[in-house]
């Protein structure tokens, strides 16, 4: 069984062209990794399960979205969960932020390379981005207490359509999140991420879900 197939037990729907993009991430994270390290070293020939997979969950949980629903992805680094995600929604539209230039580069040049048409890019702080999307995504970027005011400006209120949940921010994270959920001004969902991908490597990821009604 090849790497990628990992991802195609969880998600079987995709069609050629998606498990084509599926498949070219290996190379071209490995390429761009040993120029720009984006990827711990010692996890790129894990890139599937530790990376993609894991950026996936937020797929599994979301489920299927409608199409046109916007998604942000702040600090998205070499474009990880969104450039997977992109791939997963064709019919959705991601705009990927981070501050560090060299990382959006690569995040830019891969989404290029297999040909992911429905993503946007800005390097820049999220304090510089104005505009309002369905959900906003992140792994482990800072502690929830300050990364949810600190989108608050960038998340839509209320809105649900035909999608699951309600418009608001869906992030990975690991450990005890006790203490960061209790300071949260807003209502925090703790879920551990194997009811979603029950693979034993995440055992102690989680994903935490705060809509903005």
């Amino acid at each position: 069984m090849a790497d990628h197939d990992i991802i195609f037990k969880y998600f079987p729907a995709m069609d050629e062209r998606q498990r084509g993009q599926i498949a070219a991430l290996q190379a071209l994270y490995g390429e761009w990794n040993a120029r720009i390290n984006v990827i711990s070293r010692r996890d790129i020939d894990n890139l599937y399960t530790a990376h993609i997979l894991h950026s996936l969950s937020i797929a599994a949980f979301l489920g299927p979205l409608e199409p046109g629903t916007t998604l942000l992805d702040m600090g998205t680094g070499g474009g990880l969960p969104g450039l997977p995600l992109a791939i997963a929604y064709p019919d959705c539209r991601f705009h990927l932020i981070d501050r560090i230039g060299k990382k959006i580069r690569v995040a830019t040049e891969i989404a290029a390379a297999i040909g992911l048409d429905n993503v946007t890019f800005q390097h820049g702080d999220i304090g510089e981005c104005r505009t309002r999307y369905n959900y906003v995504v992140s792994r482990a970027v800072m502690a929830l207490d300050a990364l949810v005011p600190l989108i608050s400006k960038n998340v839509e209120r209320g809105r649900r359509g035909a999608n699951r949940y309600t418009d608001g921010l869906v992030c990975l994270k690991g450990g005890d999140l006790s203490a960061e959920i209790a300071a949260t001004a807003r209502p925090a969902m703790e879920y551990d991420l194997r009811e979603f991908i029950p693979e034993e490597c995440f055992d102690t990821k989680k994903l935490i879900y705060v809509p903005y009604a």
